[in-house]
């Protein structure tokens, strides 16, 4: 069956907007005193949270295509009466989201399958950490300060090896070290490297493009990755395997990746290590994926 839309993202309400207070009541005072709260509260907007700037980028691509295409879905712990404030703020921001599941307390990653989900973006670890066990690529957000840099376009950059790919070239570079890995690479230079957490996204995501002429499309992708020469080979061929092309690929040898994430403008930047994240989302909204041979604290 042909999908509706080339591209749908799932944000749990805490990484849309600031639940912060909403949650110290819950935390403090308990389940009865934070429905209070926000029944009492739930004609007060609340502020853009840590993924609201890249939802905001997502959905005016509807408006610059003049179709929909990219279907922002709601996934919440909130009861439907507790969720009334975020549904009000949604539409006080002027956010195109329709559709959404308020579990009433329950996880809300099981209904990333059933929404059909290319993406599941949360500020809860194990939530991002159940969702990728079943297969729908997931991070954890970290936002930024918002910024009207570039209102209209959307940068997009992703990690490698456990993110785009598997893990199966890092856990030699784990076990074995850089020269193995290098060897390796080298030897399996014309095998395609298996499909990573992020890679269906990753062909949404050009489906979406496609939706564009290719000298004017508001959408433009990155790979950043530590891999240098002649680990580059792999990437490449693998990448015309799959018949995914993205704008720009960035092999760095080592190098840290921050400046060149910064010079490449990212909105925002996926990738399986914590270390890289956290050195990145100074300046970018950032996504840890807790995959593979880098476990979710490395």
């Amino acid at each position: 069956m042909r999908r509706e839309y080339s591209l749908t993202v799932a944000i749990s309400s805490r990484a849309l907007f600031d639940l912060d207070a909403s949650n110290r009541v819950f935390e403090e005072r308990g389940l009865e005193a934070y429905r209070k709260y926000q029944i009492e509260h739930e004609d007060e907007v609340l502020e853009p949270g840590d993924a609201f700037p890249l939802v905001k980028k997502l959905i005016n691509i509807n408006q610059i295509l003049g179709k929909n295409k990219v279907d922002v879905i709601l996934l919440s712990r909130n009861s439907a009466d507790t969720g009334l404030r975020i549904f009000n703020s949604i539409r006080a921001h002027g956010l195109d989201i329709q559709r959404a599941a308020f579990g009433g307390g329950a996880d809300p990653y099981r209904y990333v399958r059933a929404f059909d989900c290319d993406l599941f973006l949360s500020t809860v670890a194990e939530d991002v950490a159940q969702a990728l066990a079943s297969g729908v690529a997931a991070a954890t957000i970290f936002g930024t300060a918002w910024s009207d840099r570039e209102p209209t376009e959307l940068r997009i950059a992703f990690d490698g090896d456990g993110v785009v790919f598997s893990d199966q070239a890092e856990r030699v570079f784990q076990t074995s070290g850089l020269d193995a890995f290098s060897a390796s690479e080298a030897a399996a230079a014309d095998e395609p490297l298996e499909g990573g957490p992020f890679k269906s996204f990753l062909a949404g995501l050009q489906a979406l493009q496609h939706e564009f002429p290719l000298d004017n499309c508001p959408i433009r992708t990155a790979l950043v990755t530590a891999r240098g020469a002649p680990a580059h080979e792999r990437v490449i061929k693998t990448l015309r395997a799959w018949d995914i092309r993205l704008d720009e690929c960035l092999f760095l040898g080592g190098r840290n990746k921050t400046e060149f994430l910064k010079a490449f403008a990212a909105d925002v930047f996926f990738d399986d290590q914590a270390v890289v994240v956290e050195h990145a989302r100074g300046h970018m909204t950032a996504g840890h994926v807790p995959h593979g041979v880098m476990k979710p604290g490395e």
